[in-house]
């Protein structure tokens, strides 16, 4: 009786279709919102977002920063295959970011607000387990 050795199986190509939807999905909305948070002035963005008004500047630029580099780490990564590990990475920190931002509006009573959050949370956490264990990118070799 033979026996059969079975190599890891290439992630499907639905898997790696869903990973880049979800990838260019969270760039998108990561990107934007960390661009709108940054450019737009304080008192039309606290129309928009009425936290915006509540807190400092600072704060809210920094987390438009936090928003730019999750959005950019998110794809950039993959998409050039340099140190695509960061893409994993900034899954993560997307994953985390959204945790907070449910409870940051949550404890606002801002509950109408999360349902986006979480969807991207979703998407973060399914871009965070597929790029790390099911379909990982190579890195380009330089």
């Amino acid at each position: 009786m033979s026996t059969a050795t079975f190599d890891a199986a290439a992630p499907g190509r639905a898997l790696r279709i869903g990973l880049w939807a979800a990838q260019t999905l969270l760039a998108i909305a990561f990107i934007g919102a960390g661009l709108i948070k940054l450019t737009t002035p304080i008192p039309q963005l606290a129309a928009m977002m009425p936290w915006a008004g509540q807190y400092s500047e600072t704060f809210v630029r920094s987390i438009g920063l936090i928003d730019l580099a999750g959005g950019i780490g998110i794809i950039l990564p993959t998409l050039t295959r340099i140190l695509p590990r960061l893409t994993v990475l900034a899954a993560l920190g997307c994953s985390v970011l959204q945790v907070f931002a449910l409870v940051f509006h949550l404890s606002r009573g801002e509950a109408e607000v999360t349902p986006l959050n979480v969807v991207l949370l979703a998407l973060s956490l399914f871009v965070l387990w597929g790029r790390n264990s099911k379909a990982p990118i190579t890195p380009r070799q330089l």
